[in-house]
């Protein structure tokens, strides 16, 4: 049995977090292309995106009970693996109801997958007595931006997307392959079932780490279509903006424990809050390209740590059992970034895809607002 704090098992962690944000991030050149190939709407393609949310949500609530009994490291591996042959699934889909079935296995394997590694990224940390949640989700901020840009470039040197996906997949496969014998055997919940509905204070939190992520979710999206058929850039470069926010959000988690430690959680959040504020309110007035990548980066920046600090603040409240707590804002939060962008599908179908952003940074003053209330109890 692994040791939980080994150099080995850390690296397999943060390796498992940027499988999942490469893996991820490679739809979201897809979807331009998608939408032409099938000819969707903004309500069609939103349905459709609802059947990522809908295999992931399912997932989730196995995962749970799952690595109760087993422990992450099957899951990780199982879901990794999966991940990886959905991602192919999705360009060879040649309906909308195939196209759907492969967005809910690519939905249940991204969920099943975000459950498991953050249940070990806890039990790792807590081993290692110190902080390393924002250097984990650092890592999926660099496998965002290294699986939209290698997607975008493939599809920009004229790979078809078919090809591109087998590519992305088969990396995808190489690096879990290497992880698997360095996770622990034992990963996972110890108290008892790892889904629980949040109350109190986890209520909150839970309620702040879904609107976070569905604003990742929604940018994954959306932000190609929202920028191409702004006639901000082609549609081979529909990516660049998800590459550019994804490049933010990883400079600002590779420092983010250190920012925590010198500002205080609380800071951290409500300046967070308000910088990813001022990057919606210019990327939705943009006019050119360069003033619309830089609203980008400040979303990223401004998105980076809020997510690490409220994990961190889940696992030292006092409200529920920390595992508990830990598996109820993972599961709430991924419910936000995979279910979530399906609404923003109906709201863009019932008045534009601006307005939906506009209501969707509107969304984001909570976290400013709540930043007291949640690091009002210290670690």
């Amino acid at each position: 049995m692994l040791p939980a704090d080994r150099p080995a098992t850390r690296l397999a962690t943060r390796l498992s977090f940027l499988i999942a944000g490469f893996g991820y991030s490679c739809w979201a050149p897809l979807v331009p292309y998608t939408k032409l190939r099938l000819g969707l709407d903004e309500h069609v393609l939103g349905l459709l995106l609802l059947c990522i949310g809908i295999g992931s949500i399912v997932a989730m609530v196995v995962t749970g009970i799952v690595t109760t009994r087993h422990g992450a490291k099957p899951v990780i591996v199982a879901s990794g693996l999966g991940l990886a042959v959905a991602l192919v699934m999705l360009p060879l889909a040649g309906s909308v109801f195939t196209l759907g079935l492969a967005l809910a296995c690519f939905g249940a394997a991204l969920g099943a997958l975000d459950v498991a590694m953050n249940l070990h990224a806890v039990e790792v940390e807590s081993a290692a007595d110190r902080p390393l949640m924002s250097g984990f989700h650092a890592l999926f901020s660099i496998g965002g931006f290294t699986g939209a840009a290698f997607m975008t470039f493939l599809l920009s040197g004229g790979v078809g997307t078919v090809p591109g996906t087998l590519v992305c997949g088969a990396l995808m496969v190489v690096a879990m392959l290497f992880v698997a014998p360095r996770l622990l055997a034992n990963g996972g919940a110890k108290e008892g079932p790892t889904f629980a509905v949040p109350r109190g204070l986890v209520l909150v939190i839970a309620i702040l780490a879904c609107i976070t992520f569905l604003v990742e979710g929604a940018l994954l999206d959306w932000s190609a279509l929202l920028i191409t058929e702004g006639g901000l850039v082609a549609v081979a470069q529909g990516g660049i903006g998800y590459m550019v926010f994804s490049v933010a959000m990883t400079a600002g988690r590779l420092t983010g424990d250190a920012v925590s430690a010198r500002f205080g959680d609380r800071q951290t959040l409500v300046w967070g809050g308000i910088v990813a504020l001022g990057g919606f309110a210019i990327l939705l007035s943009a006019s050119n390209t360069v003033v619309a990548l830089f609203s980008f980066a400040l979303i990223g920046l401004g998105c980076s740590n809020i997510v690490p600090v409220l994990f961190r603040r889940a696992a030292s409240q006092t409200a529920m059992p920390a595992s508990l707590a830990v598996a109820s804002i993972t599961t709430t939060g991924y419910a936000g970034i995979l279910a979530g962008p399906a609404v923003i599908g109906f709201v863009a179908k019932a008045v534009s895809l601006h307005t939906a952003f506009w209501m969707l940074a509107s969304l984001l003053i909570l976290v400013p607002l709540c930043a007291a209330a949640v690091t009002a109890r210290k670690s």
